[in-house]
């Protein structure tokens, strides 16, 4: 993994609404108060706060009893410099199935076992079967498709102690899980535990690939989450497929 700044051409720009560089921005969110005009003024007050001036209630709803959800429109002065942004690049080759078979094949002479599951309290696994479901996603075909992978696809509210067992059972040279819920910071602190776990369970570099995905994730902080890998929203099947192979030769090689 390895981070980059945007190139600075060009690099300060305005938000555009109507037309370009009138700093126009539409933000939603809710407040806890009941629909009314005080709710309204309530809305314009915060997006003043947040530097939307002026600001406009295109949209306002009740959503439960005492709550209410908000739709502003309005205009910002601030600009953003592209030269001071960070992102996390992609830092191995984007391979095609072949590829990544040919490639564990050659390394491992044997398959590459893949653990899969959503921990904790997590019921949703379209991000998980996203990435292993033969089906695929965006075009493209899951884990299950290639040859040379083995894949365990746990589903979802599995606990940590149970994965853990899991991965050591199939000798797992990687293990993927996905965090979708986030209230409370849920998905950083099932992935703390995970982490733990797997360094109290495996000899010093010996555990499996720890690789987490999910919408709410910050690409950045797999190193403060003891993870290798973190992947967001919008992850294909081939980018994790590429860099599982990647990083498995780069292991073969070091160990070598």
């Amino acid at each position: 993994m390895s981070s980059t700044h945007a190139p600075a051409s060009g690099h300060l720009v305005r938000p555009y609404g109507d037309t370009t560089g009138d700093g126009m921005v539409q933000v939603s969110f809710t407040l806890p108060l009941p629909h009314s005009k005080v709710a309204d003024g309530a809305a314009v007050q915060l997006a003043n706060k947040m530097g939307i001036d002026p600001a406009l209630v295109v949209h306002s709803k009740p959503v439960g009893s005492g709550f209410t959800f908000f739709i502003v429109y309005g205009r910002v002065n601030h600009l953003v410099d592209t030269s001071a942004v960070e992102v996390v690049v992609r830092d191995y080759p984007l391979l095609t199935p072949k590829e990544v078979n040919v490639a564990v094949k050659r390394t491992l002479r044997r398959r590459l076992v893949v653990v899969g599951a959503c921990i904790g309290s997590d019921a949703h696994t379209v991000g998980i079967d996203a990435i292993l479901n033969i089906k695929g996603f965006a075009g493209e075909k899951g884990l299950e498709y290639y040859r040379e992978l083995k894949v365990v696809n746990l589903g979802a509210q599995v606990s940590v102690p149970q994965l853990v067992e899991r991965a050591l059972a199939e000798k797992a040279d990687a293990v993927l899980v996905s965090q979708v819920v986030t209230q409370r910071d849920a998905h950083l602190l099932n992935t703390r535990e995970m982490a733990a776990a797997f360094r109290e369970a495996y000899p010093a570099g010996r555990r499996p690939l720890l690789i987490v995905g999910g919408p709410r994730f910050d690409e950045s902080m797999a190193a403060e989450l003891g993870v290798d890998r973190v992947f967001t929203r919008g992850t294909t099947p081939s980018e994790v497929a590429s860099y599982l192979a990647s990083r498995l030769a780069e292991t073969v090689e070091r160990s070598a």
